[in-house]
């Protein structure tokens, strides 16, 4: 049995898009390239119909990657209402050891982007402040070491 994918409901219609782009532009594109490529002669020597051929490997695999995705994704609805962190949420940390604070946003695996404070539920951070409430202090395991924080708000 394959593991669920968490998504909001933006990510999975963001995933569902980028499957119909790739299933039609993209599609069509790569086979005119190949097309192309094959009018050139030769295919043992022809370096643009491997690339080419190359590339619809890969937008096949990710075409397989997104079906798989999108058949096993459970649409998780944001805030519980009981004030607890859940996906969706977004948290305002306090680090205990400096004093300063950040906000992160929790997200599925396939939405994450930490360099935008966008942190999976699956990430060390976003399991320790999952279902927790403002006031709970949280230990995460870094590769520093142990960050301890202090939930300041959820919204």
């Amino acid at each position: 049995m394959s593991h669920e994918v968490l998504l909001s409901q933006d990510g999975y219609e963001r995933l569902k898009k980028e499957l119909e782009f790739l299933k039609g532009p993209e599609r069509t594109r790569i086979a005119e390239n190949i097309r192309e490529a094959k009018s050139h002669g030769d295919l043992r020597e022809n370096a643009m119909y491997h690339e080419a051929k190359l590339n619809q490997t890969r937008l096949e695999a990710r075409i397989s990657e997104l079906d798989r995705m999108l058949q096993v994704a459970r649409i998780v609805e944001e805030g519980s209402g009981d004030g607890s962190a859940t996906l969706g949420s977004k948290v305002t940390l306090e680090d205990l050891e400096f004093g300063d604070t950040f906000s992160i946003e929790l997200v599925g695996a396939f939405d994450a982007d930490p360099a935008n404070d966008k942190i999976s539920v699956d990430a060390p951070l976003g399991k320790a402040v999952l279902a927790r409430v403002v006031g709970d202090e949280i230990s995460v395991e870094a590769p520093a070491g142990v960050q301890n924080y202090k939930i300041v708000e959820i919204a």
